[in-house]
């Protein structure tokens, strides 16, 4: 029954750009993106694809609004605030979208008419770290570390067959039993040792491996916020 009051609110409810756009994040979010068409979007919103039509052009019309709509759940860096906390507000805000939104992991950078909010986004974090005096070329070269990690670390939480803290034993104990502990001494030290400690959960390394990497380009901002010369 209430599957049917949603979908009669569905039917109801005007159309718009934005109510598409949602719509194809919800369908998304679901199914994943290779479920999102044309007609999977018009059944979701009860109406009939070529009503679509008025709002986008094609599918990519649709891709490039959805993705704008990711990064604007993404919080902006302030830029003058503490660079490190900024990077670090900016990344676990990131991946705390990606975590809800796996299907955007590899769309965020592909798209090439970006919309406001993916370009509101990009001047944001390029002004954080040019206000803390990083050059331009430091800028990109960490705004490409930062986002490497991000994006891989999300990749792979994604990825992963379990979720959250005392999850992975579950896992990884019958994995252990279908191989001779004697020939992977290495694997099974780490897994008794670490993973399978109660509590364990993968997500922490997140912050342990964003910690490295803000550290290591600390390195190239002294207190007077002039940029070493990289060696």
């Amino acid at each position: 029954m209430a599957k049917q009051v949603n979908q009669i609110r569905r039917e109801r409810a005007p159309l718009s750009r934005d109510r598409v756009l949602r719509g194809a994040v919800a369908v998304a979010d679901a199914a994943g993106i290779g479920s999102l068409t044309m007609r999977s979007l018009a059944q979701e919103l009860g109406v009939k694809p070529m009503s679509l039509y008025h709002y986008f052009a094609n599918k990519d019309e649709i891709l490039d609004g959805i993705v704008d709509l990711v990064f604007e759940e993404i919080e902006l860096p302030d830029p003058h605030g503490d660079w490190r906390s900024e990077m670090r507000r900016r990344a676990n805000s990131t991946r705390r979208a990606l975590r809800r939104h796996p299907w955007a992991i590899g769309l965020l950078e592909s798209r090439t008419s970006p919309g406001p909010a993916t370009l509101r986004h990009h001047d944001a974090v390029i002004g954080a770290l040019r206000s803390a005096g990083f050059s331009v070329e430091l800028t990109a070269h960490a705004y490409a570390l930062l986002d490497s990690y991000v994006y891989g670390f999300a990749l792979q939480e994604a990825a992963l067959p379990f979720e959250g803290p005392d999850t992975a034993a579950g896992v990884a104990e019958p994995m252990m039993e279908q191989f001779p502990v004697d020939e992977y001494p290495n694997l099974v030290e780490m897994a008794a040792e670490y993973i399978l400690k109660p509590g364990y959960d993968f997500g922490n390394e997140f912050e342990f491996g964003l910690g490295v990497i803000l550290d290591a380009l600390s390195r190239w901002v002294p207190d007077s916020g002039r940029i070493k010369e990289m060696r």
